[in-house]
Parts: C-alpha cells; sequence; structure tokens
C-alpha cells in the first residue's frame, strides 16, 4: 500500500463520496489513526478529512481494548464528521458502510455484529472478526463539534494474538486470493458518505433498516450483558431507534446501550 496507489483511487471515486476522503492523509505508521484524526479535526480540518496508516503501535477499538495494527496487514483509518444531526448513529451507520464498502470492493458478504464489529459467517453458526468500528466525538461550547470514525479491517493473514486468533480472520484469507487495499478504501468511504447523508437528512431509519439487513444476530440470537437490572441472559430482538441492542429477557425488553455483550 503506497499513498500515491490511495491518491489514484480517490482522484478516480470522487464524485461518489460526497467529500468523504479529502483531504487526504497517508502515514506509515501512526500510534492511532483516530488520535491523528482528533488533532486535526481540533486544529480545524474540515468534514471528510481522512487519515489511513499502514501500520498503528497504539490502535484501539471499544472498551479501551487495543486494535492489533501490524504493517502489511490491514487496512487502518478514520473520517472526520461534522455533521451533528448524524453523530447519534454513526457507530450503527459506520458498521453499514463498512460491510457494504467490503462486499462491493471484495465481494465478500460482510455482515455486522452489534454494535461494531464487522463479521464473517463460517459456517455452523460460527463468525469471525474481520473488521471494527470505533467512533470519538468531541464538544465545545456550541455543542458537538465532531465525530471522527475509525476503522480497521483484515486484508491479509497474519499472527493474531492468542486471546483473538480463534476470532480473527482477513478478506484475503476468507476468498483466498489477493485483495485491493484502495478499492476497499474508496468504497468503504463512498458507502459512509451516503449513509452520512441519509442521517443528516433525517432519514435515520433507512440506515437502521440496511443495518437490520446486514446483521442477522440482532434477532434471535442468545446473549448475555449488563442491563439496567444487572446481568442479563435474553434472545436480541432489534435494535431501537436510537441504535441500543434489544434483549428479550423474563417476558421485558432490555435495551442495551453500551457495556459487554456475550454472544452465546
Amino acid at each position: 500500500m503506497t499513498a500515491r496507489e490511495f491518491e489514484q483511487a480517490l482522484a478516480a471515486s470522487r464524485s461518489r463520496r460526497a467529500g468523504i476522503g479529502e483531504p487526504f492523509h497517508f502515514h506509515d505508521e501512526l500510534g492511532s489513526t483516530n488520535d491523528e484524526a482528533a488533532r486535526l479535526a481540533e486544529a480545524g480540518a474540515p468534514h471528510g478529512t481522512t487519515v489511513v496508516a499502514a501500520a498503528q503501535t497504539a490502535g484501539r477499538g471499544r472498551l479501551g481494548r487495543s486494535w492489533f495494527s501490524p504493517p502489511g496487514a490491514g487496512l487502518y483509518a478514520s473520517v472526520i464528521v461534522r455533521a451533528p444531526r448524524a453523530a447519534p448513529l454513526l457507530t450503527l451507520a459506520g458498521g453499514v458502510a463498512i460491510a457494504e464498502g467490503i462486499r462491493v470492493a471484495a465481494l465478500l458478504p460482510a455482515e455486522i455484529k452489534w454494535p461494531n464489529d464487522i463479521v464473517v459467517d463460517c459456517g455452523l453458526g460460527r463468525r469471525r472478526k474481520l473488521a471494527g468500528i470505533l467512533t470519538e466525538g468531541a464538544s465545545g461550547k456550541d455543542g458537538l463539534q465532531h465525530v471522527v470514525v475509525g476503522f480497521g479491517i483484515n486484508l491479509l493473514p497474519t499472527a493474531y494474538p492468542p486471546d483473538i486468533a480463534d476470532r480473527a480472520t482477513s478478506i484475503a484469507a476468507e476468498l483466498g486470493r489477493h485483495v485491493d487495499a484502495p478499492a476497499i478504501l474508496v468504497e468503504c468511504l463512498a458507502a459512509l458518505a451516503q449513509r452520512v447523508a441519509e442521517l443528516a437528512a433525517g432519514n435515520h431509519l433507512d440506515v437502521l433498516g440496511r443495518w437490520m439487513t446486514l446483521s442477522p444476530s440482532a434477532t434471535g440470537a442468545r446473549v448475555e450483558c449488563e442491563g439496567l437490572h444487572g446481568a442479563v441472559k435474553g434472545t436480541t430482538a432489534g435494535v431501537a431507534e436510537d441504535g441500543a441492542l434489544l434483549v428479550r429477557t423474563h417476558g421485558r425488553i432490555e435495551a442495551i446501550r453500551s457495556g459487554l455483550v456475550r454472544w452465546l
């Protein structure tokens, strides 16, 4: 992956991205693309600014977990979004965009697992993780200033750490062939531009509907999580309009908005 390869792909797709992907910043290595994008946003970088790294030394995911980001094995990117009306559902919109981008660019049927995992069905009810999304916002005296939508996509097989080795996979491992990183980035950014525009226009039900289509485990799957009344075991029952995971348990519906969800 080189900056020039990404720049050429972005130039050829400009009309489909509504400014998402511009300005473009490429780094061979960063601590975290989200941190760099946040720094740029605080300095006034515009909506759509995108940071990509070939490797991260301090990549992170949800709940403060580290994100394994070795050189040459993945695509690590962050996008500055300045669209306050879109902010509440950007994590779900990001999931839709990354799953759609992978489906279009790689022809791999990526799925979403609430709230921010992109997975592939390996059969027998097992799913392995391909990618993840992390959204982080910043507010000022005038309210929300920006949201950074970060995503990491496993492109090539690598030696994953023992704690994730049995749950992670890559696009190339699933397809058995080379993958075009610039094409995947372009399709993810184009899909993100579409979903952000929908949210900004108030069409949140379109985004939620597409999310449900891409997330078969959001209904009928057994989970264990932390609800308002303590630990909850139940069956997923879709998502609420604010993006909360709905879990049916003991004759009631719990809305899970944060914390760890364990899929049984």
